[in-house]
């Protein structure tokens, strides 16, 4: 062998190739929430060692003792690659310096004023730095705008005196979790990655030992467009569903019907579906995160903020036909009357609350003399929240007929397939229905309100 040729073999790349092929390397992941947490069990379970990282002790401590926070997570998927060795998790970051890999899959929020907050991102660059070692490969899954990984996370990440693209290697892939869905699971689902050179090739080659196969672009910048292309496109034709809505019930047309009908067509429609608002950490919140860096190119995005303003709209229209069908059938105002929120999920059969829209509705009907009380059997407390820190420790109710006989009136927001549709339309005077839940109700259907 050459000495050219023994230099390649030893190359950063070549090594870190040959670790990530041959299973014996360490991945690190920071962040171990409903990204971060999949994200470090499908790696483990793909007998690559997983070092977790997350600055909240207790979920370290859970985590260690093979228990889960996170509903679909199983504690036992938790033990599983705990007693098997695979995984552990820390608040130590200075065990970074034993990865191979280092994944950031942390939150990324907007400000009160509706900016993009990297302060997640930042603070765990911040941490990195002084732990980076030759050779390493970091990559950022946060959802951002497009830049972020040049502009924002390698600057800093070079204040260890190393230089991406020689002495390290960085790059981007959009997480693509979609909590509670049971057909698709980190492991099933193709990755996108972004990058330069060998910090593509490597990231590839890193995503290649875990799921179906890679995607790979030609720039950071790209795949984080790709992502929020991805949710923006939800956030759009949900808004165009929601305006559809409104429309049509004005006319006296059932949305729900519309929609079941025109998805039996085979091409040329896909069915997305009307609801309270937005929720989750993606969707409501992407968006606003291309608007914000579109303005640095004197370019406003009018598609794009018209779909976020319908969408904002509806919790209003949701209290507004609540108020309304008060007044009509009871002759009773929204001021004082005894209202039950079902649901307090974002979606279905979850437990996570980000950005859910019930907590808009209820802001909206206890400014208007509501008293509110909720009902989530898969969120028996609410934990604190940025935008409604004052709710934060209301407890869900007890559900029976009579604690339901007891409303005025009652407001699906989340439709989840654990509760009594009929035993709620049986018993409370009048459910608004936002999610169609009660589509299978058979008797009593006097008392339902499409919203």
């Amino acid at each position: 062998m050459t000495i050219m040729q023994s230099a390649a073999a030893s190359s950063p790349s070549k090594m870190l190739e040959g670790r990530l092929r041959a299973r014996t390397a360490t991945i690190g992941i920071i962040g171990l929430g409903y990204v971060g947490l999949p994200l470090a069990r499908t790696f483990a379970r793909r007998n690559l060692h997983v070092i977790g990282f997350d600055i909240d002790a207790e979920k370290v401590a859970s985590l260690n003792e093979g228990t889960s926070y996170i509903r679909h997570i199983p504690g036992s998927a938790i033990a599983e690659i705990v007693d098997a060795g695979m995984f552990r998790a820390t608040t130590d970051f200075a065990q970074m310096r034993s990865c191979d890999a280092v994944l950031i899959c942390v939150p990324t929020p907007l400000t009160r004023h509706r900016e993009p907050d990297l302060s997640y991102v930042v603070s765990t660059a911040e941490a990195i730095h002084p732990h980076l070692t030759s050779g390493q490969l970091v990559v950022l899954e946060s959802t951002t705008y497009p830049g972020t990984t040049e502009e924002v996370l390698r600057p800093i990440l070079e204040l260890s005196g190393l230089k991406a693209g020689s002495d390290f290697f960085l790059a981007f892939s959009p997480e693509r979790e979609d909590p509670g869905n049971q057909s698709f699971e980190t492991a099933t689902i193709p990755k996108v990655v972004g990058g330069e050179g060998e910090a593509l090739r490597m990231a590839c080659v890193l995503y290649d030992q875990i799921v179906p196969h890679t995607v790979p672009v030609s720039s950071c910048s790209t795949a984080e467009a790709v992502k929020l292309t991805e949710n923006i496109f939800r956030a759009v034709n949900i808004a165009l569903v929601n305006e559809l809505k409104v429309v049509y019930e004005r006319m006296g047309i059932d949305i729900w019907e519309v929609i079941e009908a025109a998805k039996s067509k085979p091409f040329g429609f896909m069915p997305f579906y009307p609801s309270a608002g937005l929720g989750g950490h993606c969707i409501p919140i992407d968006p606003f995160y291309l608007t914000w860096k579109a303005r640095e190119f004197d370019l406003s995005t009018r598609f794009v903020e018209l779909a976020g303003e319908v969408n904002a709209a509806m919790p209003a229209y949701v209290v507004d036909r609540l108020a309304f069908s008060l007044d009509q059938r009871f002759r009773k105002a929204v001021n004082g009357a005894r209202v039950l929120v079902v649901g307090l999920a974002y979606k279905k059969n979850v437990d996570d609350m980000r950005e859910s829209p019930a907590f808009k509705v209820i802001e909206l009907l206890e400014r208007r003399g509501s008293l509110v009380e909720y009902h989530d059997p898969l969120i028996p407390e609410i934990r604190p929240t940025r935008e409604h820190a004052e709710m934060t420790g209301r407890r869900s109710v007890v559900w029976s007929p009579l604690a339901l006989a007891s409303f005025d009136a009652a407001v699906i927001i989340t439709d989840h397939d654990c509760i009594n549709w009929q035993e709620l339309v049986d018993n409370c005077p009048l459910v608004v229905d936002t999610r169609n839940a009660t589509k299978d109700v058979r008797s009593n259907r006097q008392v339902i309100v499409k919203a």
